[in-house]
This record gives C-alpha cells, structure tokens and sequence, in this order.
C-alpha cells in the first residue's frame, strides 16, 4: 500500500513521556527478568562475548540489501510514525526501521548494538494510519526495554538448536533455553503491547489493529466485544485436558494467542496505572539504577499469585484451591482413596465448596 492509500485522519495532540523508564509499561514478569539480568554481575562482558558468535552484521547487510529502509524519501509516512514514537518515549537514538516483502504480516525488533525494526508488506498493507501507529510503538517499546538483544539471542538459539539436532542431548540443553526465552518474550510482547498504546493512546485501534491480524482485513465481519468474548472463553471453556493443549499449544510461541493480547491489553488499558501514566505519574529512566530486583521479582511473584486466584481456566482454579484449601483437598483424596462415602463425606463437600470462596474474598 502506497503512502496515499492509508486514511487520513485529523491530526490530535498527544502526550508526551519525557524520561519515562520501560518499568513504566513492562509486564511484571517482563520487568523482573529484566532487572535481574541489568543487574547480573559481568551480563554485559559475556554478551558481548557471544555478539561476536551472532550473525548481526550479516543481518544489517541482508536488510540493507534485499529490504527497503524506511526514511524521508522511502515509506515516509512511516518515517514520521517512527519518529513520533520515539518523541513519545524519548527514545533519544531513532531506530533503522525496514520494510520487507512478505505476504505475512508481522514485525520484529532485533539487534545487540543497536536494533533493527522490521515490518513486512504483509502489514503495512494490513493496517490503517491509526493501527500501524500501534505497531510501530510497539517495536520501539520493544527498543527501550532492551528486548531486542534477547529476541536476536532467541533467534540464535532456535537456529542453533536446528543444527545440533543431532548431537545427544545438545539440542534438549538447548532447546530448554529456547524454551525459557520464550516464555519470558511471550511476556514481553504484552510489554510491548501496552508501550504502542502509550505512543497509540488509542485502545481501539490497537485493538482493530489485533483483530486485522487474526481476522484479515475484514472489520465490517468482525466485533472487538465479540473478539474479546473469545478470549474469555478460551480462558473458561473446558476441563483439565483443555487446559493441558492450551499449555502445549502455546509452549512453540513466541507470541501470546491474538485474542488473549487484546484481552489484557484492554485490561490494562482500564487500570489505574496506565491512567497515572497518561497523567504524567510514571517512574524514570535516571532511578533504573535504584531498582531492586528483591522487589521486581515479589512483584512478579504477586502478579502470578492473582492470576491463579483470578483465572477461570480449570488447572489454574485447580492450583488455587489446592494453595488455598490443601487440607480440604488432602481430605477429599483419602475419602476417595480409603472409599469413605456417606453423610459425612458429603457434608464435608458441601461445607468445603464454600471454604475457599471465602478465603478468596
């Protein structure tokens, strides 16, 4: 799609987050992995050890060579989104952004020194003014936070682990790597997420945006409340077995289910905390240094703690009434085991059903 084909909407002002700290915006389990690694004794010595085994030269020359940099005179339309969204972040250093032939939509931010935003046509095609503008502060919180040094890391490895398939158990020490960096970018996505809402400041578009990419370009058969009921239902629907595929089928990813990121997204977007951050309320980039990773990881702790007790997905409620009833639960297992039945193992049932419902209150 040329400059001329996106829709033109009226210009509005949009506030602007002078210093803010990626802390800001990142998903707690995003946030604690991040501090702890910034605060690793001798982190930066050994990637720059293992920059020098990474392929990112070669990967600046093949984008150089075989994509289209975007600029004044190329894409400027995404030129002036980019660099729009690094004004909103303050991103000092604006990042090379490329447009690559690609059918698929997609992006990615990668590199070690410096990163590398790349969009394929795919997207561009995909999304209109307001929906690009999503993405691209996307990338560029993906630019603040550093992820694009472990994203280019779990490229590496993925490739690697291809390579090595044949040495016994090198690929499974791998593959375990793999397996961990993508947990934590899964997380980082939702990170990033918030971040082009941030530069965005539109949770419509970002959400029209999600729907483009699950959907294709067909608004007018799509519904974001519909969307979003999807999601819940994959959250709620079914029994242990759905929620053992669920963990399998998301184990490959490097990116959440669509319909689960617009969920938290629009979650997120109702919190107080990004209400205090659109009201300039929001930690700084110079107080970093001063972030305790004890904290960060407690936080972390209790993000996942209220999800458990939160979620409607059978093994979670399942792990939260075990945490939160394990006597209950250990005596249901001896009635079912010692084939105690009757009055009082029904009375303990019922009695039980209405324990952890209050604890949980």
């Amino acid at each position: 799609m040329t400059e001329t084909g996106f829709e033109k909407v009226p210009a509005r002002d949009r506030r602007r987050f002078p210093g803010i700290s990626s802390r800001a915006y990142e998903h707690p389990a995003d946030r604690s992995a991040l501090v702890a690694l910034r605060k690793l004794s001798g982190f930066d010595t050994v990637f720059k050890a293992l920059s020098g085994l990474l392929p990112e030269r070669s990967l600046r020359l093949l984008f150089l060579s075989e994509s289209v940099r975007v600029g004044e005179t190329q894409f400027p339309h995404l030129y002036e989104m980019l660099r729009d969204a690094c004004y909103i972040l303050d991103l000092e250093r604006v990042p090379q952004m490329y447009v690559q032939q690609d059918p698929k939509p997609n992006a990615m931010c990668i590199g070690l020194d410096e990163p590398i935003i790349v969009v394929t046509t795919g997207l561009v095609e995909l999304l209109d003014e307001e929906e690009m503008r999503a993405v691209v502060g996307h990338e560029v919180g993906h630019a603040l936070s550093g992820h694009a040094v472990y994203r280019t890391i779990l490229l590496f490895l993925t490739g690697l682990a291809l390579k090595v398939a044949w040495i016994p158990l090198g690929n499974v020490a791998i593959m375990a790597i793999v397996t961990a960096l993508r947990e934590w970018f899964r997380k980082s996505e939702l990170s990033a997420d918030r971040a082009g809402l941030l530069v965005g400041q539109d949770v419509n578009a970002s959400m029209r945006g999600l729907m483009k990419i699950a959907g294709g370009n067909h608004l007018h058969e799509m519904n974001v409340d519909s969307f979003l009921a999807q999601a819940e239902e994959y959250e709620s629907s079914g029994d242990l077995r759905d929620s053992v595929l669920k963990i399998l089928n998301v184990l490959p990813r490097t990116h959440p289910f669509t319909t689960v990121r617009a969920a938290e997204l629009k979650k997120w977007s109702q919190h107080r905390d990004y209400q205090r951050i659109m009201d300039g309320h929001y930690p700084r980039r110079d107080e970093d240094k001063d972030t305790s990773v004890t904290d960060s990881f407690r936080e972390s702790a209790s993000h996942y703690a209220d999800a458990v007790r939160s979620s409607k997905d059978p093994l979670f409620k399942l792990v939260g009434d075990i945490a939160g009833g394990a006597a209950d639960v250990g005596g249901k297992l001896r009635d079912k085991f010692t084939g105690a039945a009757g009055g009082a193992g029904t009375g303990s049932g019922a009695e039980n059903k209405g324990g952890p419902t209050t604890e949980q209150g």
